[in-house]
């Protein structure tokens, strides 16, 4: 019930609204004024009704006025994120929390407006980073607008506001990027290089990665019992990927529809077998040195390899055999 105090020609009207997420008790007050020709009777009925709306108004959203969006982020991180995001998701949203935090951080949850956003985003857009000496990508910005709209999503679902301000920020379109890539005739000579001086292991890959269109992280989750020699098919189950938080890990397909088997052409699985009779030779070299974790793509002792080796591994492969590099995507 709402709390009424006389203060001079105003009324303060003050309510309780539970605990907020430091445990401590919430409240809020409005300060009201009645106009100059209302009577005592008049003064009395509009008091009364102005402080049942605005306990009402509190109830429905206005419950923790008081806490900062930092704090509430980092409430979001351990109650929601943590449980319910993809590790790569996770690991995104932290790294860009250090963009957010600095410029709308230090603001109650229930003060920051659409024009706060709205400014943050404008920043990431034309202010160049010490990093690049360039202003973040569309991506980056939409990846720290998206951090932003969860928490306020998470705040809404919590009763604790009732808007969240994010939508109505738009991002700015910025400059159109074309990923490069190869032509037909570039993949072929491509091909005929990497067989003739890379490495089996790279060369498998890259047919594999080019004959079946699977991502990086399904390929490096691949295992020799995802293989069928008998009618060239390849199973997709899992994923392999990294954080710096977490290093390198086995995750479920992105989607469950990601979980597929495709047929290869009989050439491309006799080169996978071809690379897994090497690799067995390697492991009896190696002994008790080789950790068997079944993976077709690993490190030098069987542990399942790096998500930018095979990138990076293009990347000098190309330069030192003056060829125009394209990235693995």
């Amino acid at each position: 019930m709402a709390i009424i105090t006389k203060r001079g020609e105003s009324y303060r009207i003050k309510v309780s609204c539970g605990y907020g997420v430091n445990g401590n008790q919430v409240t809020q007050s409005m300060t009201w004024t009645p106009e100059p020709t209302m009577n005592k009777k008049q003064i009395e009925k509009e008091l009364q009704r102005t402080a049942i709306l605005f306990e009402e108004d509190c109830l429905k959203g206005q419950v923790v006025a008081t806490v900062k969006f930092e704090t509430f982020a980092e409430e979001w991180f351990d109650e929601y994120a943590k449980h319910n995001l993809k590790n790569t998701s996770f690991d995104r949203m932290t790294r860009v929390s250090s963009n957010v935090y600095p410029a709308i951080g230090h603001l109650r949850l229930d003060k920051i407006t659409p024009r706060h956003i709205q400014k943050f985003v404008n920043n990431l857009a034309e202010n160049p980073t010490k990093r690049t000496g360039k202003p973040y990508s569309r991506k980056t910005i939409i990846h720290n607008l998206s951090f932003i709209s969860c928490v306020f999503d998470y705040a809404v679902k919590m009763n604790m506001i009732s808007d969240n301000p994010c939508r109505r920020v738009y991002v700015p379109k910025g400059e159109k990027f074309e990923r490069p890539i190869y032509t037909l005739d570039e993949i072929r000579q491509l091909l005929e290089l990497l067989k003739e001086k890379a490495p089996l292991k790279y060369y498998t890959f890259y047919v594999l990665v080019l004959y079946s269109g699977f991502r990086r992280s399904e390929m490096l989750g691949l295992e020799w019992k995802d293989l069928d020699y008998e009618n060239n098919i390849i199973s997709v189950r899992r994923t392999s990927n990294y954080t710096p938080a977490k290093g390198i890990y086995t995750d479920t397909t992105k989607t469950k529809r990601s979980q597929r088997s495709i047929k290869l052409p009989k050439f491309v699985m006799d080169i996978l077998k071809e690379y897994q009779a090497e690799q067995n030779v390697e492991i009896e070299r190696l002994g008790n040195k080789w950790e068997n974790y079944d993976r077709l793509f690993t490190q030098w002792n069987g542990k399942p390899m790096n998500p930018h080796t095979a990138g990076y591994w293009l990347r000098d492969f190309c330069e030192q055999n003056n060829f125009r590099f394209c990235d693995t995507h």
